[in-house]
């Protein structure tokens, strides 16, 4: 690999979205939305503009559906379904209007009528302070991307993909939509980094799919590169290096040999057991979104799926959203997971995951707002219909259910309520269930930490939300990045919280499990083999070095660490007790 000696490196922090250790040369691609000339029409050609405008968005639904097709036979349906979204952004009646209207009243062209009213919509959206509204602005400039080439082009079905110069390894850019993402020459882009984005983007959730290394939240990227210059993508750090020196390359070469090394050590793991070196079981499951991770979840050798987050698959297509429908999908989960069995998670619509239908007017502070169980106890019936979908596929396999984001006793009650009458409506109709099926409750916010001792008493498990309950314990928005930095796992008071939730669980003779990203973190496991954690339910990628870090850890010695943690007083001093443990017993896992 050749480098320019008179490059100097650049270093730039953003948020890492997808693992992985990509080098190469870099191509940076600029904006997608290009402004069309800004033209006049005679009033003779309003009908004839409409007409364009028609056949342009019958070609771009049949470019969407012909994409959609493709990535349905290559990566399965949970990542086509993004695609849905596109197909109601094509056809939504409000955009269409409003662009017939202004070329009608001022005669404008039909491509700049159509982007000044798409332009504007992506902008407002922007704006919006909620990171899951912020992040659909992409899909819209996807389509509109797609439906302004097609009016260009009008008659012609070009290459919609990008075309890369030879040599392209790593793609630079403002913004990659999710048809760029899945348009890339898969065999020869092997990572990419953003200016802007977050880890709940459908960008990023395609290149976790498709298991390409990718940084986004750039910010800006250094006006000195150019393409063909060399990058070094780093997925795990969120850091991307541009033109490193030979000794930064030679780190990584280093980092990248010692991953496959411990890759390869880690097979024999694979369908174990997990035990402490004092023999303590844990039990070691993994969170899934779409019933298409489940083959790479039993690959890896997980105990079961400890969180399966319905709300992912409610929000795809509607249709999907019938009893019947939802109680397949959990059968599948149910008999594929057998015999440890599966947790689903009721829906947890609100905070960062909004339903168009239901959040037409974005709320001021949607984490604080109608969300989770809230929603669900507003909404009975279709709380219920999910209720009795979760009962059904008990039938099939061990099912527990869960509910999400429970701040008082009340809330808990409630559900437990609609559960009774759900079974009721079931047992009316002679149809089979588990009878005794497991009901668990998240734990996620301070309020429920603090009556836990009596959460505890109406459920079988509790589970903690790791993800919640550092936010709303710090009072930190996870994805803004002014306070990004204040986001800490390691925070006394988030330990202090945990402790106290398995503590209240065990006093109740219920066990406590963690699903949060945190339990992840091979750092943090002697915290939780420490505390008494029951299970952890991890990202399938992580689940074998967690399956190591465990093993070679006592339980004794490692409570004997938690309890000098009530000491500690900033993050700095617990993440130091705990590394110090890592490195001591996996030092071959810390990265």
């Amino acid at each position: 690999m050749i480098l320019s000696e008179s490059k100097t490196e650049t270093r730039l922090q953003g948020i890492g979205v997808s693992p992985g250790i990509a080098i190469g040369p870099a191509e940076r691609l600029g904006r997608t939305l290009e402004e069309p000339e800004h033209l006049t029409i005679d009033r003779s050609r309003i009908e004839s503009e409409k007409a364009r405008l028609s056949l342009a968005l019958v070609a771009t639904r049949e470019q969407i559906l012909e994409l959609q097709q493709e990535i349905s036979s290559s990566e399965g349906e949970s990542h086509s379904a993004i695609f849905d979204a596109h197909l109601l952004i094509l056809e939504d009646s409000s955009v269409l209007n409003e662009v017939l209207r202004i070329t009608e009243t001022q005669l404008r062209s039909i491509e700049w009528a159509y982007y000044s009213v798409v332009k504007r919509y992506i902008d407002s959206l922007r704006k919006i302070a909620d990171p899951y509204l912020r992040e659909r602005a992409v899909d819209i400039e996807d389509v509109a991307k797609r439906v302004l080439k097609n009016l260009r082009y009008s008659g012609t079905n070009g290459e919609d993909g990008r075309v890369l110069q030879p040599g392209t390894r790593i793609i630079l850019a403002h913004d990659l939509t999710p048809s760029d993402t899945v348009s890339l020459d898969r065999t020869k882009v092997h990572g990419f980094a953003t200016e802007i984005g977050s880890p709940t983007s459908h960008t990023a959730i395609m290149a976790r799919s498709l298991n390409i290394p990718a940084v986004v939240a750039l910010h800006e990227i250094s006006e000195a590169f150019s393409s063909g210059d060399i990058v070094l993508i780093d997925g795990y750090h969120g850091l991307v290096i541009l033109n490193p020196t030979p000794s930064t390359l030679a780190g990584y070469e280093t980092i990248i040999e010692r991953e496959k090394s411990i890759l390869h050590e880690l097979e024999p793991l694979k369908h174990q057991e997990t035990l402490t070196s004092d023999r303590k079981k844990i039990v070691l499951s993994a969170n899934i979104e779409f019933i298409e991770e489940l083959a790479g979840v039993a690959e890896q050798g997980a105990e079961g799926v400890g969180l399966y987050r319905t709300e992912f698959f409610y929000l795809s297509r509607k249709e999907l959203r019938s009893e019947t429908n939802q109680a397949l999908n959990y059968r599948k989960v149910a008999e594929a997971t057998r015999p440890h069995g599966v947790i689903i998670r009721t829906l947890d619509i609100g905070g960062d995951k909004l339903c168009p239908e239901l959040f037409e007017n974005p709320e001021p502070n949607p984490f604080l707002g109608w969300r989770g169980i809230r929603l669900s106890l507003d909404q009975p019936e279709d709380f219920r219909i999910q209720l009795r979908a979760i009962l059904r596929a008990s039938a099939h396999g061990k099912v527990r259910l869960m509910f999400p984001f429970i701040s008082t006793l009340e809330e808990l009650q409630g559900a437990r309520s609609q559960l009774e009458l759900a079974k009721e409506e079931l047992r009316s109709s002679g149809i089979p269930f588990d009878e005794k099926i497991e009901v668990g409750a998240m734990i996620e916010i301070p309020s429920a930490v603090m009556i836990a001792d009596h959460l505890a008493k109406e459920v079988d498990f509790f589970s903690i939300g790791t993800n919640d309950l550092i936010q709303y314990t710090t009072a930190v928005d996870r994805v803004n990045d002014r306070v990004a930095h204040l986001y800490q796992p390691f925070h006394p008071s988030v330990i202090g919280m945990i402790r106290e939730t398995v503590d209240a669980a065990h006093r109740n003779g219920i066990w406590c499990g963690i699903c949060g990203e945190a339990a992840s973190d091979i750092l943090m496991a002697p915290i939780w083999v420490g505390l008494g954690v029951d299970e952890l339910s991890v990202g399938a990628s992580q689940l074998l070095k967690a399956r190591l870090a465990i093993s070679r850890l006592d339980s004794a010695t490692c409570r004997k660490m938690t309890d000098k943690l009530r000491d500690c007083g900033t993050s700095t001093s617990v993440r130091k007790q705990s590394l110090e443990m890592a490195e001591k017993f996996y030092p071959e896992l810390i990265l």
